[in-house]
């Protein structure tokens, strides 16, 4: 069997849950990891040391990087940093927030703080990474959805909010990016066992949350049913399913799926099969729009 070739990947949020076992899996399949986390020196100190210290030892290529995606600066200081070593291949964009709580109570800020990672981190990490893609003509972005990111579910208004508009960038670029062979897609686990469940922000509007009577314990009703369901050690709640199907995407070679759901289904498949003609329809009516004949996509 073909030994697929080694690829440059970056991997953001590698702390921990999807994005710590992603950057592992990837290298123990002999590909060159850059595995991005904030405040390494910090916090996150412990998780670094010992990502870096395992993979040493198994004589794997991978290497820890202070990266923060909400952080211009930072973005662009890691793109320029890989590609003065080797030339970047793919990008996992993996860092990611889930407020969970009364949607009316979280303030305009808590909001944006969602939004500047899940949204705009996704965003700016992708610019940095993408004149370097372009100049070669080749390149993928893998970005970290969620089923949120094709339902609306109560209490998680603000994470699916920023989930679709992910969607959406994500789906956009796609097209744009195509004449110059790159890629941008799209992976959508359902509920998975990550401590996102552990760490979700909650609501800071007291008032308002306190008006809602007992209407506001949907909060913890909801994290207490994603948590007894990982209790029950579900299969397919498992994230190393998650990591797998990035490995997946960054081996396959030719045109991968643009959605891929992983976990319980909850309907996401059917979304996807059902809208997929309807936006192929419309991208084919305004294909004599935004294509541009080969050899001109510079101009």
């Amino acid at each position: 069997m073909t030994q697929p070739t080694a690829k440059t990947v970056l991997v953001t949020g590698a702390s921990r849950g999807i994005g710590l076992l992603t950057a592992r899996t990837l290298a123990a399949c002999g590909h060159h990891v850059f595995a991005g986390m904030r405040d390494i020196s910090g916090r996150n100190r412990e998780a670094a040391q010992a990502l870096q210290k395992s993979a040493a030892g198994a004589g794997y290529s991978l290497r820890v990087v202070e990266l923060d995606v909400t952080s211009e600066h930072d973005c662009t200081r890691v793109a320029a940093e890989i590609e003065l070593e080797r030339s970047l291949d793919v990008l996992v964009n993996n860092a990611g927030i889930m407020p969970v709580g009364v949607t009316e109570a979280f303030s305009l800020e808590k909001m944006r703080a969602c939004f500047d990672v899940n949204m705009f981190g996704l965003a700016t990490m992708s610019q940095a990474v993408l004149p370097a893609m372009r100049k070669r003509r080749e390149g993928l972005l893998i970005n970290i959805s969620s089923s949120a990111g094709r339902l609306a579910i109560p209490y998680f208004g603000v994470y699916c909010a920023s989930k679709w508009a992910m969607e959406a960038w994500s789906e956009s670029l796609n097209y744009e990016l195509a004449p110059f062979n790159i890629q941008s897609v799209l992976i959508e686990p359902s509920g998975h066992a990550t401590d996102l469940v552990n760490t979700a922000p909650s609501p800071d509007r007291s008032g308002t949350l306190d008006s809602y009577g007992p209407h506001a314990a949907g909060r913890e009703k909801m994290l207490g049913m994603f948590l007894d369901l990982f209790e029950q050690g579900h299969a397919g709640n498992d994230a190393r399913n998650v990591a797998d199907r990035i490995i997946e995407l960054v081996e396959m070679t030719g045109e991968r799926p643009l959605r891929t759901q992983v976990g319980d289904d909850m309907g996401v498949a059917a979304i996807n099969e059902a809208t997929a003609p309807i936006q192929s329809g419309l991208i084919e009516q305004l294909s004599d729009v935004y294509a541009v004949a080969p050899g001109h996509e510079d101009a």
